[in-house]
């Protein structure tokens, strides 16, 4: 039998990797802590706490994962990309099975589970996003939002589930609010 690691043994350790983990989120960290992790794109943050189990060559350039961020699966990120902290973004799903009543523990392929996050695209604090969905160009994902659907390049999508409400003009930059329109026209 295998010895198993006694964090009693060593205090110093954990109390070193405890604050290294906890005490530093600043670019030069954040970098290091991509690399150490396999990744090898460039400029690559990783905050402290994320949890990065995707392919690492589907990781584009400056990309930035927020602070207890968990990816997992096919995911694949475009170049460009802010994910905010505590996101969650998951490929597959688990398959209910009748015959032993309950889910299985292991993700099953059923069609494309893959999810792609496009250049540019900004997922603010707390964002989930579900199997199969693909972000376009250029997006702001709220804050709290689930997304379940796919979106159009330059999408402002907000809401649980996630739902569009403004755009971004490509050429100038500006957000145009749905809701703020709406009233105007009133």
């Amino acid at each position: 039998m295998a010895k198993r690691f006694n964090i009693d043994d060593h205090d110093d350790l954990f109390e070193m990797m405890t604050e290294y983990v906890h005490m530093t989120n600043d670019i030069s960290h954040n970098i290091k802590r991509g690399k150490i992790i396999g990744i090898t794109s460039d400029d690559v943050q990783v905050a402290p706490g994320a949890c990065v189990r995707i392919p690492l060559n589907q990781i584009g350039n400056n990309i930035f994962i927020g602070l207890y961020c968990y990816l997992n699966g096919n995911v694949t990120i475009g170049n460009n990309v802010l994910i905010g902290p505590h996101c969650s973004i998951t490929a597959g799903n688990h398959k209910f099975d009748a015959a032993t009543g309950w889910f299985s523990a292991r993700t099953e392929k059923d069609g494309d589970d893959s999810v792609v996050i496009g250049d540019g695209s900004w997922l603010a604090s707390g964002v989930t996003v579900t199997p199969s969905v693909k972000i376009g160009k250029a997006n702001l994902i709220c804050a709290g939002s689930v997304l379940t659907k796919s979106t159009e390049d330059y999408s402002i999508m907000a809401g649980v589930p996630a739902k569009k409400i403004g755009h971004i003009e490509p050429d100038t930059g500006a957000y145009v609010w749905y809701s703020k329109q709406k009233k105007a026209e009133s």
